[in-house]
């Protein structure tokens, strides 16, 4: 790149070590306020509680040499024993389309984490599009394929919640509509 001629006599064109301090400042603010935002879902959305790590579970879930990539998780006291649980949207890594997923709500203590039930198994050929833990409820937006719609295009959708109830999550499923209809 070739400088205007007199480009160099110009103020704001010459940096001082000043400058590069503010600099450096600026952007430690922005990377520490970045860190203390986090993506819907990434914490306890239940109160603050720290449930069972999701990473670090071992998930029915056949991926052939991968790990299961956990793309949602929350945590809550879901069956009111005191202690969180955590509710993990799972699936396998895929170069095209979007892989099933699986929601799966895991118990701790103890490493890794148990896998407590099984909510959505991957076999039902379902994705996991919006996804909340409130109140001591589990609230996705499943989203399904017709036999003719593409794996890109989910065509199909629900929204479902689960909740605990007499010592079990007991499912509330909305009617099948096409994606992107309003319930």
């Amino acid at each position: 790149m070739q400088s205007l001629p007199g480009a160099a006599d110009l103020p704001h064109t010459r940096t001082s070590p000043l400058q590069w301090l503010l600099t450096a400042v600026a952007v430690a603010a922005v990377v520490a306020a970045g860190g203390a935002l986090t993506p819907d879902g990434a914490h306890a959305a239940d109160g603050g509680q720290t449930g069972p790590d999701a990473a670090a579970a071992d998930y029915p879930l056949d991926c052939g040499e991968r790990r299961p990539v956990v793309t949602h998780r929350a945590s809550a006291d879901l069956d009111h024993d005191g202690r969180a649980e955590t509710v993990a949207v799972v699936r396998c890594e895929t170069g095209l389309g979007t892989a099933p997923s699986s929601v799966y709500v895991l118990a701790g203590p103890g490493e890794p984490p148990r896998v407590l039930e099984t909510l959505l198994d991957a076999k039902q050929d379902m994705s996991v599009g919006k996804f909340a833990v409130r109140d001591g409820e589990i609230s996705a937006t499943l989203l399904g394929y017709s036999a003719d719609a593409p794996r890109c295009c989910p065509d199909r959708e629900r929204d479902v919640e689960w909740h605990w109830e007499n010592g079990r999550f007991v499912l509330e499923a909305q009617p099948v509509r096409p994606a992107g209809v309003a319930a």
